[in-house]
């Protein structure tokens, strides 16, 4: 019973943390884009920017899925 309640507990961590990731990096580039549609000459440093916060919300997803493998290692 308690190896089943750990494997879910880490099916439901890697699917929170890809489904919450997924959304902000989308937010994210969608706003980036638009900031690039209104100020073209900005473009270098918006990108930038953009790269370096896609680039830290994909760690919390490495995050995630370290937790979910240590969860996996207690079954």
């Amino acid at each position: 019973m308690a190896s089943g309640t750990i494997a879910l507990a880490a099916a439901l961590v890697l699917a929170v943390t890809a489904m919450t990731t997924a959304i902000a990096q989308g937010f994210t580039a969608s706003k980036a884009m638009d900031a690039i549609a209104r100020q073209p000459e900005a473009a270098g440093s918006i990108r930038s920017a953009l790269v370096i916060s896609l680039a830290l919300m994909e760690a919390l997803t490495i995050y995630g899925m370290l937790v979910a493998f240590m969860l996996i290692g207690k079954i």
